[in-house]
């Protein structure tokens, strides 16, 4: 354990309020190297927490949380916020079972106003508490904290356009900890921010319009442009100013004898609209392997404090994201017409390679996916190939784009799905369960499930080879059954599955990669005597519908397993089915969903016992299916 007599010793965080400068540097000292030992035991997100320590002991020790309002966006920044708001006793377990969110929770604590897992909601949230506040006639302080490239997201530039309209008071903290968007901070750009946020110069600033005003409208918008423009050139801050916010900084987010006068004095101001103090800080600060880190240690896995070496998997098998990247860099040395977007994920979604092997062939967009979708829908008009790299959680995100800029054009935009299935620590914000149900309603799109790493390298190739429309593959988070791969795939027969055994009275038909546990079923039932037949559906759009109504003519019983929610594969199975005649028949069907409910962080075999969907819990429903078990197999 690390030292720390201040954390040890204050009441959190109202005692942050009486201790000066210097004795809250020393409390960052400890929230960090508090937060260090503990990412290291737990892994989770190093770099952006490390970054914002100071910001976050500064807003506790100026702000009254949680009456006043924190939202941090996105929640992985919330660590220290989380060592300081009477988490700290449970911080080693982050993401464990049973443990700490990753990300912001309202159900975990008071001080967390608003959830964040996904990113840049944190002033429309903001936006919204402060309307209510004035509508109810009470007094906060609402502060939106949003960084780690959040600001990327059209989202945050809509919700600043409706908060400078509107004229409440709402705080914003851009914490730009990358360096895109200041110019070097030092003690001029301090002296500035100070000055800016002062009384004296909002009090001048007043007197000013007042006489400007007096002499007609004309010399009131000029002298108005003249200091939004004056201040610009000093601060960079014109395009806040132009979408209505009061525009501070920037100032360093390390430096709380910068940082502590600016928020006092904005805490102070009076009701005069939306503020944003723009702060620049640094990813990993404070731990020498992160901050040399290229991604400056975003996630990790546990790791060792003293070298900054993380704890490796004892397999070599590969990821499924390593696959669908060797996969994508094969048919793009066969085709330089393929292009791969990511949007701000290069290295969650296996492209960093790609990207060094074809530098003008990749575009990184930022937290940008419904720009990404339409973005890739314009250059397949133009007969590119693009494959749109995205997590199934975060694709939600462009759900309208994929439907109106893609499908109703019939586009031949590639979508590859990480992250499909349930994510273990992540949870369930993170979780990919609803792309199979969502794009199972859209016209002209064909949906593939890989069921394992070679599969997985099939569907890239024949997604390349697909120019009649939209096509998409989805893939889970972690590692392949350690099949040999092919260099290249192979193009698939389009709806077209696979039977993998024969067998008797039942037939389990799988969709994705819970084939590996419908196959350790099928070998639990033929041990005890009872062979099933057990297939591949490989496609949920267009369903081999040949497959299907073989299964349901040759068996008393169908089970379909999928690793996603209710409305997807089971379901357009089902509707076949029905209408089909089958269903007329007495056929035994029993689809496995993931259920109705978000699943919490955990081991994710642990995640999919409680789904209903390992092995020994097909094989329960299989038997009760048949009439030789009961439900409380299914439970135990």
């Amino acid at each position: 354990m690390v030292n720390t007599p201040l954390l040890d010793e204050l009441t959190l965080p109202d005692g942050l309020r009486a201790l000066d400068s210097e004795a809250l540097c020393a409390v960052a000292a400890e929230v960090r190297a508090e937060m260090i030992d503990a990412v290291s035991r737990t892994g989770g997100h190093l770099g952006a927490g490390l970054g914002v320590v100071e910001l976050t002991v500064a807003l506790h020790a100026v702000f009254k949380t949680p009456h006043d309002r924190l939202i941090w966006d996105v929640g992985h920044q919330a660590y220290p916020h989380k060592i300081l708001t009477g988490r700290r006793d449970r911080i080693r377990t982050l993401r464990q079972s049973g443990g700490l969110s990753g990300f912001t929770r309202r159900t975990e604590s008071v001080f967390d106003p608003f959830g964040a897992a996904h990113s840049s909601t944190s002033i429309s949230a903001g936006l919204g508490m402060a309307v209510a506040r004035d509508l109810k006639g009470e007094a906060r302080n609402i502060i939106a904290v949003i960084g780690d490239g959040a600001m990327s997201a059209g989202m945050a530039y809509e919700a600043m356009n409706n908060a400078g309209a509107m004229r409440s008071r709402l705080v914003v903290i851009l914490n730009d900890n990358d360096m895109s968007i200041a110019r070097p901070v030092g003690a001029m750009s301090a002296y500035l921010s100070r000055l800016i946020s002062s009384k004296s110069y909002r009090s001048l600033r007043h007197l000013a319009k007042d006489v400007a005003q007096a002499l007609g409208p004309k010399v009131t918008r000029a002298a108005r442009k003249a200091e939004e423009y004056a201040r610009g050139m000093v601060s960079g801050g014109t395009l806040f100013e132009e979408l209505g916010f009061y525009y501070i900084g920037p100032i360093d987010g390390h430096n709380l004898d910068h940082l502590l006068p600016v928020l006092r004095n904005v805490r102070d101001m009076p009701d005069e609209g939306p503020v944003l103090i723009h702060v620049v800080t640094q990813k990993g600060r404070g731990y020498k392997p992160a901050e040399e880190a290229a991604d400056k240690y975003h996630g990790v896995s546990k790791f060792d404090v003293l070298t900054g070496t993380q704890a490796k998997p004892a397999s070599n098998v590969p990821s499924y994201t390593e696959v669908f990247a060797r996969g994508l860099i094969a048919e793009a040395h066969a085709d330089n017409r393929i292009i791969a977007i990511t949007a701000a994920m290069p290295s969650g979604t296996g492209l960093s390679g790609f990207g060094k092997l074809f530098p003008t062939r990749i575009f990184d967009v930022g937290i940008a996916e419904q720009h990404a979708v339409t973005f890739a829908a314009g250059l397949a008009c133009e007969g590119l190939k693009p494959f749109c790299a995205i997590y199934s959680t975060f694709l939600q995100r462009a759900y309208d784009q994929i439907v109106h800029d893609v499908a109703i054009q019939n586009l031949p935009v590639r979508f590859a799905i990480d992250r499909a299935g349930l994510v273990g620590a992540d949870g369930a914000t993170h979780a990919g369960s609803f792309d199979t149900a969502f794009l199972g309603a859209v016209p002209n799109m064909v949906l593939m499930a890989a069921s394992d790493e070679v599969e997985l390298m099939h569907m890239v190739a024949t997604a390349a080879a697909y120019d009649a429309g939209p096509i998409a593959f989805r893939y889970p988070r972690g590692e392949g059954v350690g099949l040999d791969l092919p260099e290249r795939g192979s193009v698939l027969p389009i709806g077209k599955g696979r039977i993998l055994k024969e067998g008797g009275r039942a037939a389990i038909l799988s969709y994705g990669t819970r084939l590996a546990e419908v196959l350790s079923a099928a070998e639990m039932l033929a041990q005890r005597g009872l062979p099933v037949t057990v297939a591949d559906a490989r496609f949920a759009k267009p369903l081999d519908t040949d497959l299907v109504e073989r299964l349901a003519a040759e068996h008393e019983v169908l089970i379909t397993v999928e690793e996603g929610s209710v409305g997807g594969f089971s379901s357009l199975v089902l509707h076949h089915l029905a209408l089909s005649g089958h269903l007329d028949r007495g056929l035994k069907m029993r689809p496995l969903v993931l259920p109705d409910v978000f699943i919490d962080h955990d081991n994710p075999a642990k995640q999919y016992d409680e789904a209903g969907l390992s092995a020994r819990k097909i094989a329960a429903t299989v038997e009760q299916a048949l009439g030789l078990g009961n439900a409380a197999a299914l439970s135990a």
